[in-house]
């Protein structure tokens, strides 16, 4: 029996009972006395029989599994909000595939039919850059599959949603430079038509129309956000005749390649410019200057958004509400945006 799997067949003929016996005491069926499930179970484990879990899913219909869908495992805020996912999925005795997107849309609708595929509860999804709608996701609604986004999301009538206040974000961080004298706010954006950059975006613009600070388009550039982006993104302001005092970058990634630019043109921040960014990175608090910068919780999101998505697979009738839970900004401030004492 080394060579091929157990089954419950085996089990069966080893304790002379019947398979259907088996099966029930395998599944904890009431008609099954706790005796023989004792025995089933203790000559299961001694044979290492191991249950067929896909062909459970097939007759259950059900599979115990969600699908989660990351732009990014290595930020941060991805792998905080993973964290919270997988306790609340693990405490409902449900088990968790873990998939990034890499910000490509063709590798994420490659990752959607292969959960499809295996018949996952649930989708939790944070798109890539390059999603502009919500094509991809026709499949899992064709099949019922409940879809909750978090963080990065379409705009769908009747979908479920976890977010920051992406808005208040890009007022806060703006408006804080503002306070520390800068007059010539850059802003590095990301892609306008996600969602989250175009309100980090609106903030940005609300603060400066608040203060009576007029809008340069020239001071607006958009790039996907890496560390690379953001060196280019300093050349190019730079580059231009205008004398700009602060940045607010839609993330920190892009800040800290600024930063690393500005640095080695030898200028001083903040007392030349001041930068704030956006997700509150691990690294933002340990670089020097430290960086001034906006936190999501990502373990909250996860867990909340993952509640959301339970609540939807176990309803049955398919009468759960939609909701939108948007959660608070919170500015920290450090050392890139601190001019005045």
């Amino acid at each position: 029996m080394e060579n091929s799997k157990v089954t419950i067949h085996d089990i069966a003929k080893a304790l002379n009972i019947d398979s259907s016996t088996v099966s029930r005491a395998l599944n904890n069926n009431s008609r099954v006395t706790q005796k023989t499930k004792n025995r089933v179970n203790e000559k299961a484990n001694e044979l290492g029989y191991q249950r067929n879990l896909l062909a459970s899913s097939l007759r259950n219909n059900k599979s115990n599994t969600i699908g989660v869908i990351v732009p990014r495992i290595s930020r941060h805020f991805f792998s905080s909000a993973i964290a919270g996912i997988e306790e609340t999925a693990y405490e409902a005795g449900y088990n968790v595939i873990i998939c990034q997107s890499l910000e490509q849309l063709s590798r994420e609708q490659k990752i959607i039919q292969t959960l499809s595929e295996n018949r996952v509860d649930g989708v939790l999804i944070s798109i890539s850059m390059e999603t502009k709608d919500n094509h991809n996701l026709l499949i899992l609604k064709k099949n019922g599959t409940p879809i909750v986004f978090f963080d990065r999301h379409l705009d769908i009538p009747g979908n479920s949603n976890v977010l920051i206040d992406d808005f208040q974000g890009g007022f806060d961080a703006t408006e804080h430079l503002i306070s520390q004298g800068c007059k010539c706010i850059a802003h590095f954006s990301g892609p306008q038509e996600l969602e989250i950059y175009k309100n980090r975006f609106e903030g940005y613009k609300s603060a400066l129309e608040k203060h009576n600070i007029e809008l340069n388009e020239n001071l607006i550039i958009s790039s996907k956000l890496m560390e690379s982006d953001g060196i280019e993104s300093a050349k190019k302001l730079l580059s231009q005749p205008i004398p700009i005092d602060g940045i607010f970058s839609a993330n920190d990634v892009a800040a800290i390649g600024a930063m690393q630019y500005l640095k080695g043109e030898g200028i001083k921040i903040p007392e030349d410019i001041a930068i704030v960014g956006f997700s509150n990175e691990p690294i933002s608090s340990v670089i020097e200057p430290s960086l001034t910068t906006i936190d999501q919780p990502g373990f909250e999101m996860g867990k909340i958004a993952a509640n959301l998505l339970l609540t939807q697979i176990k309803d049955k009738s398919g009468s759960t509400v939609a909701e939108t839970i948007v959660l608070k900004p919170i500015l920290i401030k450090r050392n890139s945006s601190k001019r005045l004492i």
